[in-house]
């Protein structure tokens, strides 16, 4: 047994403590701080997250509960409401959007070998946005519907892992295809989305930066075809054209040829067609990489029935993105800490395991030695699966 560090500080060594305080010192985090500076409000937030607090009052309890563990937790004493309250709204949430972006670099790393099962070298995104309502009396600065406000989550995940490499916050009336404005593009990878982001004067500018992009085509969409090739209806593939698109202006958006496939699933019996900019890859790898796309929606339920990040400790727009930004880093540091021990538990089972040990002073590799098992024994029929990697 380690008599020494709890679950919670072994959690909290994989942060990259001195890049961290070089963030904060470049913000100028800590200027005028006498209490809770951000360092300890990233520790507060992360066992918030760890062990599914909903309030700030629900974490003064907590913490003044085990006021013997909050030394190896790194606090100094236990922070009251207040306190709390007025450092997620006075601590800039870009600190914390900086933290997250370093982590999920230190995890992408990690899962840079992990397999994506479409046979490809290429690294492949799914693009997608989630929406988080809010009430409008509450956040007036995130307007969405006349009645309520909302907050989107813009993300591009990594299917190598399921990591998400870009995450965008914005209000509720931001449209999905604005995000393609302030993507960056990785020559050679592919982009899979849906029709929201059928823009074809920025899917061009994809195709300018060398990568490639998936998506749908809308109905009605006015274009020609210039040239078929053979397909095997068999395979549900019904055809495989380039076209052109007609129209001055949409042709001038996209002035070169376009690939589309026409498919016809054989699970459900729709007729799907996708548009692209790849010429070489077969028809069915790219209904295969569409189909893809779903991962990304499987992460947004998952982080939504599994971080705090649905209710929200404070109404201020910085609470609320330094609320966001924490549970992301709490997650991917959790994914990091999963691939460095070379844990066979999914993420879901070392979160459940973490919500009640936190003060453990067990070493991490004994205390998750038998969550594979309890993975196995729980495994219901409509339990999403997506982290069981």
């Amino acid at each position: 047994m380690n008599v020494g560090k709890t679950l919670f500080a072994q959690i909290m060594e994989y942060v990259p403590w001195k890049t961290f305080g070089r963030i904060i010192d470049r913000h100028g985090g800590d200027a005028g701080v006498r209490t809770l500076d951000c360092a300890d409000l990233f520790r507060v937030m992360a066992f918030s997250q760890l062990t599914w607090r909903e309030s700030l009052r629900d974490i003064e309890s907590c913490l003044a509960s085990n006021p013997s563990k909050l030394f190896h937790m790194g606090l100094s004493g236990i922070p009251a409401r207040s306190t709390l309250s007025d450092a997620l709204n006075q601590r800039d949430w870009h600190i914390y959007h900086a933290l997250a972006m370093r982590l999920i670099l230190r995890a992408r790393d990690l899962y840079a070998k992990e397999p994506t099962g479409l046979e490809l070298d290429a690294t492949v995104y799914a693009l997608d946005s989630t929406t988080i309502d809010l009430c409008l009396s509450l956040f007036d600065w995130a307007p969405f519907r006349s009645t309520k406000a909302a907050v989107k989550m813009h993300t591009l995940l990594d299917l190598r892992g399921a990591i998400p490499a870009f995450i965008h916050i914005s209000d509720g009336k931001m449209s999905d295809v604005k995000v393609l404005d302030i993507l960056p593009i990785e020559a050679g990878a592919f982009y899979v989305m849906d029709r929201g982001y059928l823009d074809f004067d920025r899917l061009y500018k994809i195709h300018q930066a060398g990568a490639f992009f998936v998506t749908r085509a809308k109905r009605g969409m006015d274009a020609r075809r210039v040239y078929s090739t053979l397909t095997d209806r068999s395979t549900g593939v019904i055809c495989d054209q380039y076209i052109r698109l007609n129209g001055f202006y949409v042709s001038q958006d996209y002035p070169e040829h376009l690939r589309r496939i026409r498919y016809k699933d054989p699970v459900s019996g729709k007729t799907l067609v996708f548009l692209t900019n790849n010429t070489a890859l077969p028809a069915l790898t790219i209904a295969a990489l569409y189909k893809s796309r779903w991962q990304v929606e499987l992460f947004f339920k998952w982080i939504k029935q599994h971080l705090r990040i649905k209710r929200f400790i404070g109404n201020s727009e910085n609470a609320v993105k330094t609320q966001i930004w924490c549970a992301v880093s709490t997650y991917v540091l959790i994914a990091i800490v999963k691939k460095e021990l070379q844990l066979d538990a999914s993420l879901y089972s070392l979160l459940q395991i973490l919500s009640v040990s936190v003060f453990e002073k067990t070493q991490l590799s004994q205390a998750f030695a038998g969550s594979g098992q309890f993975t196995k024994q729980t495994d219901f029929y409509n339990q999403l699966n997506l982290f069981d990697f």
